[in-house]
């Protein structure tokens, strides 16, 4: 995990040990720094601010030769823990206790492009939330994407929790309100609103969140990204903070990132928080973030660092819970019942069921909504139409994309 900065800090240190402390040599040493971070996938804005405070540090300054690198070490320590530190801790089980008295939910928005794993992250802090015991109601505002509702409905029903849609092409904004209002009326905890997967620069699409946003003003606004996506994650973040002003991100897929220049970049370039990381497939690899392990990850801890995950880093693993990997199935239950038992007992009893596979895998949204567009279709309202469309715009695909 985040070995590629790991090895560009540390050959910058020991490159200092092995030259007199001259402007010029400083100056040649942080463009190498540079070229290393931008293979990192970390922001220009983050490399500047660190080649500017090491080099106000490194020249002039009196230190022994054989102090260097642990100089060079701790200033770029100190420098990455003060971003980090300047962004702030967001603590949101505390934040929907802290509610949990009053007779509004607590409300979070997901929002992020097709394929980050948003959905799957959603259905993670759905089942986080249960084991602090918090009552959750899961809303499919994702009106726009075929499969999407079923995907979310499979999860909800995995966690068996409450689940609000509607048909496709709804107003998303209509879906999320029904969903506020029921938690209202039923004292429910918290409300989870999935988006659908716009890409940042979809004026149309963005606007829709800023329409969600006005009708339900949620209390939290979470932006999901792919850490493996390097720069373009970072570029996505940039695009919708300024759409949507998030409070914190969560980067899937960390566990399999060498990089690790998302985590930096996305800190400093919206001075929001990271939440949490996905570290696995399953419910429980959600790990919150931790800006000390990340410190020890990259800057040569001597293990790794049990914070960041319970996986092997040698066993790369994929957000691939997108397509619902077989798990056991919750014993189905009227409401009264599943809301008269521990959520512990709840997930207790369980029973097989067929995984779920995304029949657009692989599809990108584009060539959806080409093909929908070309042939005037309606969003399918099931699994089994929704396998026909699939198959039809594959072949479409594999025959040059013609025009009817």
């Amino acid at each position: 995990m985040f070995d590629k900065l790991r090895t560009a800090f540390s050959n910058t240190a020991k490159s200092f040990s092995e030259k007199e402390l001259k402007e010029k040599d400083i100056d040649d040493i942080l463009f190498q720094l540079e070229i290393s971070l931008l293979e990192s996938d970390v922001a220009t804005e983050v490399i500047d601010s660190i080649k500017s405070d090491l080099k106000q540090k490194l020249i002039g300054s009196k230190v022994n030769k054989n102090e260097i690198e642990n100089f060079v070490k701790n200033s770029l320590i100190q420098n990455i823990s003060s971003l980090f530190e300047a962004s702030g801790s967001i603590n949101i089980m505390q934040k929907i206790q802290a509610k949990k008295n009053s007779i509004e939910p607590y409300v979070i928005l997901f929002v992020g492009i097709n394929g980050t794993g948003k959905t799957t992250t959603l259905a993670k802090i759905a089942y986080l939330l249960q084991k602090s015991k918090f009552s959750v109601v899961i809303a499919a505002a994702d009106t726009f994407r075929a499969g999407a509702i079923e995907q979310l409905k499979e999860h909800s029903n995995r966690l068996n929790l409450k689940f609000i849609a509607q048909n496709y092409g709804s107003d998303p904004a209509a879906v999320a309100r029904d969903a506020v209002l029921y938690a209202k009326s039923h004292k429910i905890d918290c409300v989870l609103i999935d988006t659908a997967g716009r890409m940042q620069t979809s004026k149309n699409l963005m606007d829709q969140i800023s329409k969600i946003n006005n009708v339900i003003k949620p209390d939290m606004k979470i932006f999901v990204g792919d850490s493996l996506a390097g720069n373009d994650t970072v570029n996505q973040a940039r695009e919708f903070y300024k759409h949507t002003k998030f409070d914190g991100s969560i980067l899937t897929k960390s566990d399999a990132d060498a990089r690790g220049g998302a985590a930096l970049s996305i800190v400093k370039i919206t001075s929001t928080p990271i939440l949490y990381i996905g570290v696995g497939q399953e419910y429980e690899d959600l790990q919150e973030f931790n800006k000390d392990a990340f410190l020890k990850t990259v800057f040569g801890a001597t293990e790794i660092v049990e914070e960041f995950s319970k996986k092997e880093i040698s066993k790369p693993t994929h957000e691939t819970m997108e397509k619902i990997q077989e798990k056991p199935q919750p014993e189905i239950k009227s409401e009264s019942q599943s809301t008269s038992k521990p959520k512990e007992e709840i997930l207790i009893k369980e029973s097989k069921t067929e995984s779920y596979n995304d029949p657009f895998e692989g599809v990108i949204t584009e060539d959806i909504n080409r093909y929908v567009d070309f042939y005037d279709l309606t969003p399918p309202e099931n699994d089994e139409q929704a396998r026909v469309l699939a198959k039809k715009i594959k072949e479409w695909i594999s025959s040059g994309r013609p025009k009817p």
